[in-house]
């Protein structure tokens, strides 16, 4: 009997001490995603993955996906999305850059500002070029004064008459796809 309620009892005390110990884990990496989300990196662009989104080594020999804040590219997908990678991968690709992480979305992917040898902004130069949309919500006034002009003078993508936001062109695919029962 003594040797049962002790076998329990270790039992309990493992399965208490498991449950701290993940508990304890997702805490260190929600701290760890906000200690990040003020965090600095210096490090070199390489490789670009769409019109928007970057994979960048840091000095610290870690890699970093990153997607440009307050801006959306079209996806690789629609009209102009290779063009937008193309003109990001001129601007950035194997070059050093300061990442400044400004949070994340709903699936957890980080959004920064970045800066091509510690002055280019290359959000600047996609609005420019009319490769790219401020953010669907919130845009920056700063920003969207380049998105204006790009667009009043029918640059890249508005060139086209309507041409559509990848936010809706995502949420389209999205109801594309079948069902799960």
């Amino acid at each position: 009997m003594i040797l049962k309620h002790n076998f329990e009892q270790q039992k309990r005390s493992e399965a208490t001490y498991s449950r701290r110990l993940v508990g304890a884990t997702i805490v260190a990496f929600m701290f760890w995603g906000v200690a990040l989300a003020e965090e600095e990196v210096k490090g070199k662009v390489v490789e670009v993955i769409d019109g928007n989104t970057l994979s960048i080594v840091g000095e610290d020999n870690e890699t970093h996906k990153v997607m440009l804040a307050g801006i959306d590219s079209p996806e690789l997908e629609q009209e102009y999305g290779d063009k937008a990678k193309s003109a990001l991968e001129k601007i950035v690709l194997k070059k050093t850059v300061v990442v400044k992480f400004t949070g994340r979305d709903r699936l957890g992917n980080y959004f920064a500002e970045v800066l091509v040898n510690g002055k280019e902004d290359p959000r600047v130069e996609l609005l420019k070029q009319g490769y790219a949309w401020t953010a669907e919500r919130n845009p920056l006034p700063d920003l969207e004064s380049y998105r204006t002009l790009a667009q009043q003078k029918g640059k890249g993508l508005w060139k086209q008459e309507n041409p559509t936001p990848p936010w809706t062109f995502r949420r389209q695919q999205t109801m594309l796809q079948p069902k799960s029962s």
